[in-house]
């Protein structure tokens, strides 16, 4: 499958570096690019990309805003949102993963790195660059917004084994890590995963991160345990 991106900078040049990456890449395809947060909105609904490469400076409307309103939208619930920015710090990681982005990467990063992100957010998974550590998320996201009643009622309808595996994902492991941990098969806690995702609602593991911190299934003072004891 070719992986549709939307760019959405208001570097004309960085947009067109971009372009030619991922138009020489063979799973790859930018379908439009946007000089600002308005024109990402409007060219997300128009072209339904798979991933919109974001960034978070813009003139008219930011990319955290741009960001809320395509990941607020029941008709784009298909569109993923990286965040690739100068910015690295800690509340902009944090708004950017209430914004509901599913990934969060420098500009710094090497093509390659860029590349395997598309792939990763694309394919529903979580993305955080090295510097924004897990330390320094949910930090923020452990003070925010209380947890939403809808939210708090659908925790209710999860299996002990659900809340396991949105504990572990939240506390930064993978689904092997999970597995191992729990003494299943990568795709038996993938599973689980997907289940507690649907149950609450969550587009992606990154959402499902925040919903975790937000309704106190874990707190920042919470280590993951890798003594791949069961749960």
């Amino acid at each position: 499958m070719t992986i549709r991106v939307l760019l959405a900078d208001d570097q004309a040049l960085l947009r067109g570096t971009f372009r030619m990456l991922f138009d020489a890449t063979d799973d790859m395809e930018t379908v439009a690019e946007a000089s600002n947060g308005r024109e990402a909105v409007e060219l997300a609904d128009a072209q339904r990309p798979d991933v919109v490469l974001m960034d978070i400076r813009m003139p008219e409307m930011d990319g955290l805003e741009a960001t809320r309103l395509i990941t607020e939208s029941e008709d784009l619930a298909e569109v993923k949102v990286l965040i690739l920015t100068t910015f690295e710090d800690d509340e902009h990681v944090a708004e950017a993963l209430r914004a509901g982005a599913s990934g969060f990467l420098g500009k710094g990063a090497r093509p390659e790195e860029l590349l395997d992100a598309v792939r990763t957010v694309a394919d529903g998974e979580a993305l955080l660059s090295p510097s924004a550590t897990r330390a320094l998320i949910t930090r923020f996201l452990a003070q925010p917004d209380p947890c939403p009643v809808a939210v708090h009622e659908r925790l209710e309808s999860l299996t002990p084994r659900e809340r396991d595996v949105t504990s572990l994902v939240a506390l930064g492991l993978s689904n092997d890590e999970i597995a191992e941990r729990l003494f299943v098969s990568p795709l038996t806690a993938k599973t689980h995963i997907n289940r507690a995702m649907t149950k609450l609602a969550a587009r992606d593991r990154a959402q499902l991160v925040v919903i975790a911190y937000q309704c106190g299934l874990v707190s920042p003072a919470t280590e993951p345990d890798r003594s791949q004891q069961p749960a």
